[in-house]
């Protein structure tokens, strides 16, 4: 891995401007194309880009395991929240409307936290999708039918 230090150098350039260009997705995701859920992947994509030039103990010590499965959760409760934060308030499950003095305002603040639900969600899933098949060892089967 000594040779690969041309490698190392772009992903340092590149991973904070994957980062950064996931965060555009997701906060331009109200007025058009884009949201949560590519803002996830392409957030995710980073951190796989990471682990494939670094190596996977690498990732796996700057977004740990534990992290990962509370983010799933985490999303999941915060895009639920907002649908029960909306029956409290005298609306509908999902209902935007009422979760501000001003419909419009309530309808870009319930969007806004659906889409944090959904990039959170789906972040953490493809990480434990990539940390599942990423950490298998192959069998000795496998091994001998490569050679």
């Amino acid at each position: 891995m000594r040779l690969d230090i041309i490698l190392r150098v772009l992903a340092k350039l590149l991973i904070p401007f994957a980062v950064m260009f996931a965060s555009y997705v997701q906060f331009h995701g109200d007025f058009g194309p884009g949201g949560g859920f590519q803002a996830g992947v392409i957030a995710a994509a980073a951190v796989i880009f990471y682990a494939l030039i670094y190596g996977l103990p690498s990732a796996r010590k700057v977004v740990p395991d534990a992290l990962v499965e509370a983010m799933i959760a985490l999303g999941v409760l915060i895009y639920a929240g907002v649908g029960v934060a909306g029956l409290l308030l005298g609306g509908n499950f999902l209902d935007y409307f009422v979760l501000a003095h001003d419909p419009v305002h309530g309808q870009h603040r319930g969007i806004f936290w659906v889409e944090v639900g959904v990039l959170v969600t789906v972040f953490a899933v493809m990480l434990k999708i990539f940390y599942v098949f990423a950490g298998r060892s192959r069998s000795p089967v496998d091994s001998e039918d490569a050679s």
